[in-house]
């Protein structure tokens, strides 16, 4: 892809000091080899899969790095005002626990249909939640938020100090796994994405980089092709964390520079790759959580076979009753032959 030079990405060493800047408040997240007779089925001996498992993140995802980092760089004045954000849930969660830790005030928007249990745990940080009836008017309500209230727009996915902060997640995983031949992280925005696959490049620049996108939103895939920013007003897929409205500028840059392919899986295929998770590893994930494992079982199964790679395993903010209904799906769309073995 042609690099968008408009835009500069983090240095390694800005992203090594972001790293000790939010290290108080994240986790250095465990690395862990898959491998089992189920693992080795469906790939092959020589298939080395190191799951960077984000789901054990403060928060339950990788979101709260990033909104750590946002409100560190508020400034005094900044914080006694408080901030503002939207989200389908996971950043909602980040920016109320990241208000939490510096005591300000935080206003989140989020959307009719976000999961109840994240409505609570965002609550739970002492944020004070409203109401959205769809992406683009959250924004919006956020945005007048901040301008009436002068609270500060913590963004979602887009910006410097968010892709510095996600690329602490990459650091990790290629200072814990060393000559990976690939990495593999769900796109959706693409603040994690850019993070994890700018830092891959800087430090390993003959590493793939596979993002995967959910097909019910291929917001990213199109706005790659289109060669800028793209918008949408429907999603259709059960991984909301991966449904934005838009695709934005600084994130589209990094994005556009770091990543050699983005790969397309289905709903069926994201259950099953969580059904297959909760089997092998006992991780309960959201669907988004489940992305880049999907991407490994399906469209990427042969291009990664017999190398060395590390999956982004990013969330895991699910209830009881939709984690039931994910594996549910997923059993079934594993009888019906969803990444059926060679």
């Amino acid at each position: 892809m042609v690099p968008n030079k408009k835009y500069q990405p983090p240095t390694i060493g800005e992203i090594r000091n972001t790293a000790k800047k939010i290290a108080p408040y994240v986790y250095n997240t465990p690395v862990v080899l898959w491998n089992s007779p189920e693992s080795f089925k469906r790939f092959s001996i020589k298939t080395e899969l190191f799951m960077k498992l984000e789901l054990f993140q403060k928060t339950g995802t990788f979101k709260a790095r990033a909104a750590i980092n946002n409100v560190l760089a508020l400034s005094a004045s900044e914080k006694r005002r408080g901030v503002t954000a939207i989200s389908s849930g996971n950043h909602g969660i980040a920016t109320a626990y990241a208000a939490s830790c510096f005591g300000i005030s935080a206003k989140v928007v989020m959307l009719k249909t976000t999961n109840l249990d994240r409505i609570k745990k965002a609550k739970a940080f002492g944020a004070e939640i409203l109401i959205a009836d769809d992406g683009a008017t959250g924004f919006e309500m956020a945005k007048n938020i901040a301008e009436k209230e002068g609270k500060t727009f913590i963004h979602p996915f887009e910006g410097y100090n968010v892709t510095s902060a996600t690329a602490t997640c990459g650091l990790e995983l290629h200072e814990f796994v060393k000559d990976l031949d690939a990495v593999i992280v769900p796109v959706g925005g693409g603040g994690l994405c850019s993070g994890v696959s700018i830092v891959t490049k800087l430090i390993n620049s003959s590493c793939k980089v596979y993002a995967v996108e959910p097909e019910g939103n291929q917001i990213m895939s199109k706005s790659l092709a289109a060669g800028k920013p793209q918008s949408t007003d429907k999603a259709n897929t059960i991984a909301d964390s991966l449904a934005p409205p838009m695709i934005t500028p600084y994130c589209f840059a990094m994005c556009q520079q770091s990543i050699d392919e983005i790969v397309l899986v289905t709903d069926d295929e994201l259950a099953a790759a969580a059904t297959i998770l909760f089997s092998e590893m006992k991780l309960a994930l959201e669907p988004a959580g489940a992305a880049s494992t999907a991407g490994a079982l399906g469209p990427l199964k042969n291009r990664i076979k017999d190398k060395k790679v590390g999956v982004v395993v990013c969330g895991t903010n699910t209830d009881p009753n939709s984690y039931k209904k994910l594996i549910s799906q997923g059993m079934r769309s594993l009888k019906s032959g969803v990444f059926c073995s060679d």
